[in-house]
């Protein structure tokens, strides 16, 4: 299993959007960045994620599932822009702040840390491990 983080800014798609999806999910859809779009494509049917909240909250808040492999976007009929869909597994406790991930020197190699622009990107397994133990929850 592989980890990764989507981005989302809470007013255009908010944890709450994506837990009222259900079971049935949401298409990860509007990416318009290469190298996020080819993160989807290494996406496989069982990864995890995690849900961060951009804007002005800024953190981590639940824990999604990737439940289709990269399909064509539905929000445009260019080819080269795909995407994935994800559902909402769970809220995390408390939320994980970027202030907490960024002042831990065991995230400063995150690409949240030093890429934090990326909307779409990877998490490797131990700071998986780490932010689901700051927020309370088991992995």
């Amino acid at each position: 299993m592989n980890y990764w983080l989507f981005k989302s800014e809470p007013s255009a798609w908010s944890w709450a959007d994506q837990v009222a999806k259900g079971d049935t999910g949401e298409e990860w859809d509007g990416v318009r960045n290469y190298q996020a779009r080819n993160f989807m494509r290494e996406m496989a049917v069982g990864d995890r994620g995690l849900f961060y909240h951009s804007q002005d909250e800024k953190a981590v808040v639940g824990i999604v599932e990737i439940i289709s492999e990269a399909h064509q976007d539905s929000t445009t009929t260019q080819d080269r822009w795909q995407c994935v869909d994800i559902k909402a597994i769970k809220e995390l406790p408390r939320s994980v702040s970027l202030a907490e991930i960024k002042g831990d020197p065991f995230f400063d190699d995150m690409p949240l840390v030093k890429s934090p622009r990326l909307s779409v990107q990877p998490v490797a397994e131990e700071h998986w491990t780490k932010i689901c133990q700051m927020a309370g929850c088991k992995t």
